[in-house]
């Protein structure tokens, strides 16, 4: 079996956690809302994508499940993510100014080792399945 670059390592986890990020904001009909707008559609396809407050170039925050809600296509693409909404939405659902927090933490630098990567591609994996067990029993 041949390694997979460190891109294509990247590439998997992203897709990974993007399902996951939008299967763990589903109801048990499988729909979800943008962050947002509001705008509800189904988990996967119906233009719901993964949406991050602070962008995925600070590697440190990409796949932290604080900086990341379901937005739909129009919000995270066309309105380049509507970044202040998105911060006051999670101020108001943490109670505090995790904004800040948030943002002061991706000044800080990170590099993923492969292995790294490759857990965390496992970890997701494993809670996307438990989470359609959940949704679908």
């Amino acid at each position: 079996m041949r390694k997979r670059s460190r891109k294509g390592l990247v590439k998997q986890l992203d897709s990974v956690f993007s399902e996951y990020i939008r299967l763990k904001y589903s109801n048990k009909l499988g729909r979800v809302n943008c962050y947002t707008c509001g705008k509800s559609g189904f988990w996967k396809g119906q233009g719901m994508q993964n949406g991050h407050w602070i962008s995925r170039a600070k590697r440190i925050l990409r796949w932290d499940e604080r900086n990341c809600r379901v937005q739909c296509y129009a919000c995270n693409c066309a309105r380049y993510g509507e970044s202040y909404l998105f911060a006051l939405n999670l101020n108001k659902e943490y109670g505090y100014d995790i904004a800040a927090e948030l943002l002061q933490e991706s000044r800080k630098i990170i590099k993923h080792s492969d292995e790294d990567l490759k857990e965390l591609i496992k970890y997701y994996k494993e809670s996307i399945e438990n989470r359609k067990k959940e949704l679908y029993l």
